[in-house]
Protein backbone atom coordinates (compact mmCIF):
# COMPACT_ATOMS: atom_id res chain seq x y z
CA UNK A 1 0.00 0.00 0.00
CA UNK A 2 1.50 3.34 -1.03
CA UNK A 3 1.90 6.07 1.54
CA UNK A 4 -0.99 8.54 1.78
CA UNK A 5 -0.49 12.31 1.77
CA UNK A 6 -3.47 14.66 2.21
CA UNK A 7 -3.37 18.24 0.92
CA UNK A 8 -5.91 21.05 1.46
CA UNK A 9 -6.40 24.17 -0.63
CA UNK A 10 -7.89 25.88 -3.66
CA UNK A 11 -7.80 24.64 -7.23
CA UNK A 12 -8.19 27.31 -9.89
CA UNK A 13 -8.83 27.62 -13.58
CA UNK A 14 -5.66 28.90 -15.23
CA UNK A 15 -5.89 30.90 -18.45
CA UNK A 16 -2.48 31.64 -19.94
CA UNK A 17 -1.46 33.51 -23.06
CA UNK A 18 0.14 31.30 -25.72
CA UNK A 19 3.59 31.86 -27.26
CA UNK A 20 4.79 34.41 -24.66
CA UNK A 21 2.15 36.91 -25.86
CA UNK A 22 1.06 39.83 -23.73
CA UNK A 23 -2.51 39.94 -22.47
CA UNK A 24 -3.33 42.80 -24.84
CA UNK A 25 -2.08 40.79 -27.82
CA UNK A 26 -3.79 37.52 -27.13
CA UNK A 27 -6.98 36.34 -28.87
CA UNK A 28 -7.09 33.05 -26.97
CA UNK A 29 -5.92 31.41 -23.76
CA UNK A 30 -4.47 28.01 -22.99
CA UNK A 31 -6.63 26.32 -20.35
CA UNK A 32 -5.44 24.20 -17.45
CA UNK A 33 -6.06 23.89 -13.70
CA UNK A 34 -3.79 24.25 -10.72
CA UNK A 35 -3.20 25.50 -7.21
CA UNK A 36 -0.47 25.08 -4.63
CA UNK A 37 -1.82 22.09 -2.74
CA UNK A 38 -3.42 20.43 -5.78
CA UNK A 39 -0.04 20.62 -7.53
CA UNK A 40 1.60 18.85 -4.59
CA UNK A 41 -1.02 16.07 -4.54
CA UNK A 42 -0.62 15.47 -8.29
CA UNK A 43 3.18 15.36 -8.11
CA UNK A 44 3.10 12.85 -5.25
CA UNK A 45 0.77 10.61 -7.27
CA UNK A 46 3.23 10.93 -10.14
CA UNK A 47 5.93 9.51 -7.83
CA UNK A 48 3.72 6.56 -6.85
CA UNK A 49 2.22 7.77 -3.56
CA UNK A 50 -1.48 8.26 -2.77
CA UNK A 51 -2.22 11.98 -3.03
CA UNK A 52 -5.59 13.04 -1.61
CA UNK A 53 -6.74 16.59 -2.34
CA UNK A 54 -9.37 18.35 -0.20
CA UNK A 55 -11.15 21.47 -1.42
CA UNK A 56 -14.54 22.91 -2.38
CA UNK A 57 -15.57 23.60 -5.96
CA UNK A 58 -18.83 24.80 -7.49
CA UNK A 59 -21.38 22.15 -8.43
CA UNK A 60 -21.20 22.97 -12.14
CA UNK A 61 -19.26 21.75 -15.20
CA UNK A 62 -16.26 24.02 -14.47
CA UNK A 63 -15.91 22.58 -10.97
CA UNK A 64 -16.22 19.10 -12.44
CA UNK A 65 -13.56 19.88 -15.05
CA UNK A 66 -11.13 20.82 -12.29
CA UNK A 67 -11.85 17.54 -10.50
CA UNK A 68 -11.47 15.57 -13.72
CA UNK A 69 -8.12 17.24 -14.36
CA UNK A 70 -6.77 15.98 -11.04
CA UNK A 71 -8.29 12.51 -11.47
CA UNK A 72 -6.46 12.22 -14.77
CA UNK A 73 -3.20 12.23 -12.81
CA UNK A 74 -4.35 9.81 -10.12
CA UNK A 75 -5.35 12.26 -7.38
CA UNK A 76 -7.97 11.03 -4.89
CA UNK A 77 -10.77 13.64 -5.13
CA UNK A 78 -13.50 11.86 -3.15
CA UNK A 79 -13.43 14.38 -0.29
CA UNK A 80 -13.84 17.52 -2.42
CA UNK A 81 -17.04 19.33 -1.36
CA UNK A 82 -19.44 20.74 -3.96
CA UNK A 83 -21.19 24.07 -3.68
CA UNK A 84 -20.71 27.81 -3.69
CA UNK A 85 -20.75 30.19 -6.61
CA UNK A 86 -17.65 29.79 -8.72
CA UNK A 87 -14.18 28.45 -9.35
CA UNK A 88 -11.41 31.01 -8.94
CA UNK A 89 -9.52 32.01 -12.08
CA UNK A 90 -6.03 33.30 -12.62
CA UNK A 91 -4.61 34.74 -15.81
CA UNK A 92 -0.93 34.22 -16.62
CA UNK A 93 1.27 36.15 -19.02
CA UNK A 94 4.63 34.38 -19.26
CA UNK A 95 7.60 36.73 -19.39
CA UNK A 96 10.93 36.29 -21.14
CA UNK A 97 14.41 37.76 -20.77
CA UNK A 98 14.06 41.03 -18.81
CA UNK A 99 10.22 41.08 -19.03
CA UNK A 100 8.70 39.55 -15.91
CA UNK A 101 5.73 37.20 -15.89
CA UNK A 102 2.42 38.65 -14.72
CA UNK A 103 -0.48 37.09 -12.84
CA UNK A 104 -3.96 38.62 -12.62
CA UNK A 105 -6.37 37.05 -10.14
CA UNK A 106 -10.13 36.74 -10.55
CA UNK A 107 -10.90 34.67 -7.48
CA UNK A 108 -13.20 36.79 -5.28
CA UNK A 109 -16.24 34.79 -4.17
CA UNK A 110 -14.69 31.41 -5.01
CA UNK A 111 -16.36 28.37 -3.44
CA UNK A 112 -13.39 27.58 -1.20
CA UNK A 113 -13.58 31.03 0.43
CA UNK A 114 -17.15 30.39 1.60
CA UNK A 115 -16.49 27.13 3.38
CA UNK A 116 -17.16 25.64 6.79
CA UNK A 117 -15.03 23.08 8.58
CA UNK A 118 -18.21 21.09 9.30
CA UNK A 119 -18.39 20.24 5.56
CA UNK A 120 -15.39 17.91 6.01
CA UNK A 121 -14.96 14.80 8.14
CA UNK A 122 -11.26 15.06 8.90
CA UNK A 123 -11.28 11.82 10.91
CA UNK A 124 -12.26 9.99 7.75
CA UNK A 125 -10.16 12.12 5.37
CA UNK A 126 -6.98 11.64 7.41
CA UNK A 127 -7.48 7.93 8.05
CA UNK A 128 -4.27 6.09 7.13
CA UNK A 129 -2.44 9.31 6.17
CA UNK A 130 1.20 9.83 7.02
CA UNK A 131 1.45 13.47 5.98
CA UNK A 132 -0.80 16.56 5.75
CA UNK A 133 0.18 19.59 3.65
CA UNK A 134 -1.28 23.03 3.07
CA UNK A 135 -0.04 26.54 2.18
CA UNK A 136 -0.37 30.14 3.27
CA UNK A 137 -2.57 30.81 0.24
CA UNK A 138 -5.59 28.99 1.65
CA UNK A 139 -5.97 30.93 4.94
CA UNK A 140 -5.48 34.16 2.96
CA UNK A 141 -8.69 33.54 1.00
CA UNK A 142 -11.09 34.30 3.87
CA UNK A 143 -11.54 33.99 7.63
CA UNK A 144 -13.60 30.85 6.97
CA UNK A 145 -10.81 29.32 4.90
CA UNK A 146 -8.32 30.20 7.66
CA UNK A 147 -10.56 28.46 10.23
CA UNK A 148 -10.77 25.41 7.95
CA UNK A 149 -6.97 25.31 7.61
CA UNK A 150 -6.55 25.49 11.39
CA UNK A 151 -9.14 22.74 11.94
CA UNK A 152 -7.36 20.47 9.46
CA UNK A 153 -3.91 21.07 11.00
CA UNK A 154 -5.26 20.43 14.51
CA UNK A 155 -6.96 17.21 13.38
CA UNK A 156 -3.74 15.99 11.71
CA UNK A 157 -1.62 16.80 14.77
CA UNK A 158 -4.12 15.02 17.03
CA UNK A 159 -3.64 11.88 14.92
CA UNK A 160 0.16 12.13 15.05
CA UNK A 161 0.40 12.89 11.33
CA UNK A 162 3.38 14.93 10.11
CA UNK A 163 2.20 18.39 9.00
CA UNK A 164 3.77 20.83 6.57
CA UNK A 165 2.99 24.31 5.34
CA UNK A 166 4.42 26.30 2.45
CA UNK A 167 4.30 29.94 3.57
CA UNK A 168 3.47 31.29 0.08
CA UNK A 169 2.62 34.94 0.87
CA UNK A 170 0.31 36.55 -1.72
CA UNK A 171 0.13 40.32 -1.24
CA UNK A 172 -2.92 40.55 -3.52
CA UNK A 173 -4.88 38.39 -1.04
CA UNK A 174 -4.09 39.86 2.38
CA UNK A 175 -1.93 42.32 4.29
CA UNK A 176 1.41 41.50 5.87
CA UNK A 177 -0.09 42.24 9.31
CA UNK A 178 -3.02 39.85 8.83
CA UNK A 179 -0.70 37.20 7.41
CA UNK A 180 1.60 37.38 10.43
CA UNK A 181 -1.30 37.13 12.87
CA UNK A 182 -2.89 34.09 11.19
CA UNK A 183 0.26 32.25 10.09
CA UNK A 184 1.90 32.58 13.51
CA UNK A 185 -1.17 30.86 14.94
CA UNK A 186 -1.20 28.09 12.32
CA UNK A 187 2.53 27.38 12.64
CA UNK A 188 1.99 26.07 16.18
CA UNK A 189 0.63 22.91 14.51
CA UNK A 190 3.33 22.58 11.83
CA UNK A 191 6.27 20.15 11.76
CA UNK A 192 7.83 21.12 8.43
CA UNK A 193 7.91 24.75 7.28
CA UNK A 194 8.70 25.52 3.65
CA UNK A 195 9.13 28.99 2.20
CA UNK A 196 11.51 31.38 0.55
CA UNK A 197 13.28 34.31 2.20
CA UNK A 198 10.55 36.84 1.33
CA UNK A 199 7.78 34.63 2.73
CA UNK A 200 9.63 34.05 6.01
CA UNK A 201 9.91 37.82 6.40
CA UNK A 202 6.39 38.84 5.36
CA UNK A 203 4.42 36.05 7.01
CA UNK A 204 6.41 35.39 10.17
CA UNK A 205 8.64 38.45 10.58
CA UNK A 206 12.03 36.76 10.15
CA UNK A 207 14.50 38.47 7.85
CA UNK A 208 17.70 37.20 6.25
CA UNK A 209 20.55 39.66 6.72
CA UNK A 210 22.54 41.06 3.78
CA UNK A 211 20.63 39.10 1.15
CA UNK A 212 19.38 40.56 -2.12
CA UNK A 213 18.25 37.96 -4.65
CA UNK A 214 17.91 40.59 -7.38
CA UNK A 215 21.71 40.96 -7.34
CA UNK A 216 22.14 37.26 -8.03
CA UNK A 217 23.81 36.79 -4.67
CA UNK A 218 22.90 34.48 -1.80
CA UNK A 219 24.11 34.94 1.73
CA UNK A 220 23.60 31.50 3.24
CA UNK A 221 24.62 32.72 6.69
CA UNK A 222 21.65 35.09 6.60
CA UNK A 223 19.28 32.21 5.86
CA UNK A 224 20.84 30.07 8.56
CA UNK A 225 20.24 32.85 11.07
CA UNK A 226 16.58 33.08 10.02
CA UNK A 227 16.10 29.30 10.19
CA UNK A 228 17.51 29.23 13.71
CA UNK A 229 15.12 31.99 14.78
CA UNK A 230 12.18 30.12 13.25
CA UNK A 231 13.17 26.85 14.86
CA UNK A 232 13.53 28.53 18.25
CA UNK A 233 10.06 30.09 18.06
CA UNK A 234 8.04 27.24 16.51
CA UNK A 235 10.16 24.13 17.15
CA UNK A 236 9.80 22.98 13.54
CA UNK A 237 11.29 19.57 12.78
CA UNK A 238 12.51 20.78 9.37
CA UNK A 239 12.71 24.20 7.74
CA UNK A 240 13.32 24.43 4.01
CA UNK A 241 13.68 27.21 1.50
CA UNK A 242 14.10 27.11 -2.22
CA UNK A 243 16.75 29.63 -3.28
CA UNK A 244 16.17 31.45 -6.54
CA UNK A 245 18.80 33.67 -8.11
CA UNK A 246 16.89 35.59 -10.75
CA UNK A 247 19.26 36.56 -13.56
CA UNK A 248 16.29 37.23 -15.88
CA UNK A 249 12.75 35.93 -16.44
CA UNK A 250 14.31 33.23 -18.63
CA UNK A 251 17.37 32.13 -16.63
CA UNK A 252 17.52 31.43 -12.91
CA UNK A 253 19.87 29.77 -10.48
CA UNK A 254 17.94 27.24 -8.40
CA UNK A 255 18.94 25.45 -5.20
CA UNK A 256 17.59 24.88 -1.70
CA UNK A 257 18.58 25.03 1.95
CA UNK A 258 17.13 22.62 4.54
CA UNK A 259 17.65 22.67 8.33
CA UNK A 260 16.78 19.89 10.77
CA UNK A 261 17.44 21.81 13.96
CA UNK A 262 21.07 20.69 14.03
CA UNK A 263 22.44 20.48 10.50
CA UNK A 264 22.06 22.61 7.39
CA UNK A 265 22.16 21.17 3.90
CA UNK A 266 22.61 23.42 0.87
CA UNK A 267 21.79 21.46 -2.27
CA UNK A 268 23.46 21.41 -5.63
CA UNK A 269 22.56 24.48 -7.69
CA UNK A 270 20.93 24.15 -11.12
CA UNK A 271 21.00 26.81 -13.81
CA UNK A 272 17.53 26.56 -15.30
CA UNK A 273 16.22 27.92 -18.59
CA UNK A 274 12.58 28.61 -17.80
CA UNK A 275 9.63 27.37 -19.81
CA UNK A 276 7.09 27.88 -16.99
CA UNK A 277 8.07 28.68 -13.40
CA UNK A 278 4.54 28.57 -11.94
CA UNK A 279 4.33 25.62 -9.56
CA UNK A 280 8.10 25.31 -9.11
CA UNK A 281 7.84 25.96 -5.37
CA UNK A 282 5.08 23.35 -5.12
CA UNK A 283 7.27 20.86 -6.96
CA UNK A 284 10.08 21.50 -4.48
CA UNK A 285 7.64 20.97 -1.59
CA UNK A 286 6.28 17.76 -3.09
CA UNK A 287 9.77 16.44 -3.78
CA UNK A 288 10.92 17.18 -0.24
CA UNK A 289 7.76 15.56 1.18
CA UNK A 290 8.25 12.50 -1.06
CA UNK A 291 11.82 12.13 0.15
CA UNK A 292 11.03 12.50 3.83
CA UNK A 293 7.86 10.37 3.83
CA UNK A 294 9.66 7.51 2.03
CA UNK A 295 12.52 7.56 4.52
CA UNK A 296 15.29 9.38 2.65
CA UNK A 297 17.87 11.10 4.89
CA UNK A 298 17.26 14.87 4.98
CA UNK A 299 20.11 15.79 2.57
CA UNK A 300 18.90 13.27 -0.01
CA UNK A 301 15.27 14.44 0.36
CA UNK A 302 16.45 18.02 -0.19
CA UNK A 303 18.38 17.01 -3.32
CA UNK A 304 15.35 15.12 -4.64
CA UNK A 305 13.15 18.19 -4.06
CA UNK A 306 15.45 20.61 -5.81
CA UNK A 307 16.08 18.28 -8.77
CA UNK A 308 12.33 17.70 -9.19
CA UNK A 309 11.63 21.42 -9.12
CA UNK A 310 14.49 22.22 -11.49
CA UNK A 311 12.81 19.88 -13.99
CA UNK A 312 9.42 21.52 -13.37
CA UNK A 313 10.75 24.80 -14.75
CA UNK A 314 10.95 23.05 -18.13
CA UNK A 315 7.31 21.86 -18.15
CA UNK A 316 4.33 24.04 -19.15
CA UNK A 317 1.35 24.18 -16.78
CA UNK A 318 1.04 24.10 -12.99
CA UNK A 319 1.78 20.40 -12.50
CA UNK A 320 5.15 18.67 -12.42
CA UNK A 321 5.11 15.70 -14.80
CA UNK A 322 8.77 14.79 -14.27
CA UNK A 323 9.08 11.07 -13.52
CA UNK A 324 10.85 9.44 -10.59
CA UNK A 325 13.49 8.11 -13.00
CA UNK A 326 14.12 11.55 -14.50
CA UNK A 327 14.49 13.15 -11.08
CA UNK A 328 16.88 10.46 -9.87
CA UNK A 329 18.96 10.67 -13.06
CA UNK A 330 19.27 14.43 -12.63
CA UNK A 331 20.29 13.93 -8.98
CA UNK A 332 23.11 11.71 -10.25
CA UNK A 333 24.29 14.52 -12.50
CA UNK A 334 22.71 13.80 -15.89
CA UNK A 335 21.48 17.26 -16.83
CA UNK A 336 22.68 17.07 -20.43
CA UNK A 337 19.22 17.18 -21.96
CA UNK A 338 20.29 14.67 -24.60
CA UNK A 339 17.51 12.92 -26.51
CA UNK A 340 16.51 9.66 -24.79
CA UNK A 341 16.14 6.93 -27.43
Amino acid sequence: MSKKVVTLGEIMLRLSTPDFKRFVQSDSFDVTYGGGEANVAAALCNYGLQGTFVSKVPNNPIGQSAINHLRRYGVDTQFIARGGDRLGIYFLETGASMRASQVVYDRAGASIADVDASEFDFDKILEGAEWFHTTGITPALSDKAAALTEAALKAAKAKGITTSIDLNFRKKLWSKEKAREVMSRLCQYVDVCIGNEEDADTTLGFKAKNTDVTKGELNLDGFKDVFKQMQEKFNFKYIASSLRESHSASDNGWSALVYDGTNFHHTKQYNVRIVDRVGSGDSFASGLIYGLVTGMPMPEAAEFGVAASALKHTIPGDLNHATLTEVKELMKGDGSGRVQR
